[in-house]
């Protein structure tokens, strides 16, 4: 899997979005980290879903179809929490997807999903944006669709712990985290 997206967090195209793309190039793909805000990312959850309603939620999706349009048709859609749901929408309309890569929240629907798509999850555990009985009724419709579904969990970890900005972050997660996504992503 060589090419991957990767659509950052409601706060913005943030420093540890560009050192996971730069950690996942090292590895010798090829990422790209398209800015759905077009503006200075921000320091808090609060402002960024503040700045997510100014900006607005097709304007937010219609910049990152522009991000993908020119990208193969077997990349690998991959999103940071709010950036998870974005990638899980470009799932529609990128059927040759090679894999949906999911950091921090889940996304995608399961009537998007061809048999056997790859699709990885790491989440905190607990989360609190993602509720337990969503998870699992998301999961049991990811996997009766036909997802190749594997759930990482991190017991104790905060919500955002692969940002080293963040309070939530958790060097020891993160490290188990982009192991496995590098696993996950193969060799290019």
């Amino acid at each position: 899997m060589g090419h991957v997206v990767l659509f950052h967090t409601v706060h913005g195209l943030r420093p540890a979005v560009i050192a996971a793309a730069d950690r996942l190039r090292a590895a010798g793909h090829h990422v790209q980290t398209p800015d759905l805000y077009g503006v200075p990312a921000t320091d808090t959850v609060d402002e960024g879903f503040a700045l997510f309603d100014t900006i607005g939620h097709d304007v937010v999706l219609d910049r990152a179809r522009a991000a993908v349009r020119e990208l193969p048709p077997d990349v690998v859609l991959a999103g940071l929490s709010m950036g998870a749901g974005v990638a899980g929408a470009m799932l529609a309309e990128r059927p040759g997807t090679a894999g949906l890569l999911l950091l921090h929240g889940s996304g995608g629907a399961p009537e998007e999903v061809r048999p056997g798509l790859r699709v990885d999850l790491h989440l905190a555990d607990p989360d609190e944006y993602e509720p337990a009985d969503e998870l699992d009724e998301w999961r049991q419709a990811m996997t009766g669709a036909g997802a190749a579904l594997a759930v990482h969990r991190y017991p104790g970890a905060g919500h955002l712990w692969t940002d080293p900005d963040s309070p939530d972050h958790d060097p020891i997660a993160a490290e188990a985290t982009w192991t496995r996504v590098l696993a996950f992503l193969g060799t290019p």
